[in-house]
């Protein structure tokens, strides 16, 4: 039998995954109206509702950042590397590196079940996702909630539960003395902070040679920030680790406290000054804001938290 915070959690964690399909929603409408390329989202989400212009502009600068930083990743290592999604949804990261032949070791995504036995089922009976995953001397070995490839791994797993996140790398065959770069965007707030400190530390100590990504929220302390919080509480959302985000400071620390040997954190409005200005000049004219204070708003309360275990990657920066 449930008990009441049984209850609660059940729901709250439903709640933290349809999160996924709000996000992906507003990729698929960035995507349609020309910010980015991305020819397999759709095989994803259906069909979606056109978004405001700052979010499609803030979905734009958070998937080229994200996608920047992985390539010169890759670049540095020359593919000798790994990739880890924790908390992937629906992303299609994966397949937008095969279509670029850029090849890694091995790129692994983690989230709920209830997230990766949609995208199973998705990748199954979609012909040029399945093509990406497979490999001529390679089965491809699929269940309700994993798919293994040659390569790609998608696993269902609760991240808060530690045991089973080691026993689920163990079974993707990710390799600890391989540099290995960690992506997570809107995840760890999810945790209670004790649980993501135990992941962190358990990376840290089990990769030598590692690079996290984190796209998450800061400044959660002024009025933007509340109304921010309460909207996602009145959704279900309960940010359990919301202390982490209140500045880039409490971002950065989380990783040192943690035992990463550096970090460094920018939020979005300064990231936003250091993309291509031929891109930005470029998406600037997709659609029109009448309100720029809003954008810059919504830039100030999200940022970009890099942290290593190896001094190499601090200059894996814009």
């Amino acid at each position: 039998m449930f008990r009441r915070n049984d209850v609660d959690s059940v729901g709250s964690d439903e709640a933290v995954i349809a999160t996924n399909d709000d996000a992906s929603s507003c990729k698929r409408c960035a995507v349609a109206l020309g910010y980015w390329k991305d020819r397999y989202i759709n095989y994803f989400v259906k069909a979606t509702d056109r978004k405001a212009p700052e979010i499609n502009r803030g979905y734009f600068a958070r998937t080229v950042t994200i996608k920047i930083l992985v390539d010169k990743f890759i670049e540095v290592t020359n593919g000798n590397c790994q990739i880890v999604n924790i908390g992937a949804g629906f992303d299609t990261l994966y397949w937008r590196l095969v279509e670029e032949g850029k090849s890694v070791k091995g790129f692994v995504e983690f989230d709920f079940p209830g997230v990766t036995s949609r995208k199973c089922l998705y990748i199954q009976r979609t012909k040029q996702l399945l093509q990406a995953v497979s490999d001529e001397d390679y089965d491809v070995k699929l269940n309700r909630n994993n798919l293994h490839g040659h390569t790609y791994k998608l696993t269902g797993v609760d991240l808060r539960n530690l045991t089973d996140v080691e026993a689920k790398v163990k079974e993707s065959d990710l390799q600890p003395d391989l540099p290995t770069l960690f992506l997570a965007e809107c995840v760890l707030v999810y945790m209670p902070l004790q649980k993501s400190a135990q992941l962190l530390r358990w990376i840290a100590d089990r990769f030598k040679s590692a690079l996290f990504i984190n796209y998450e929220m800061v400044n959660l302390g002024d009025r933007f920030g509340e109304v921010m919080l309460n909207n996602l509480r009145t959704r279900g959302c309960d940010l359990a680790g919301a202390d982490a985000c209140q500045t880039t400071e409490t971002q950065r620390k989380r990783f040192l406290e943690n035992g990463w040997a550096g970090a460094d954190s920018c939020d979005m409005v300064g990231i936003w000054s250091r993309l291509p200005p031929e891109e930005v000049a470029r998406v600037s004219q997709i659609e029109l804001l009448d309100e720029q204070e809003l954008l810059r708003q919504l830039f100030a309360h999200y940022a970009f938290t890099t942290a290593w275990t190896d001094h190499r990657w601090s200059e894996v920066t814009l």
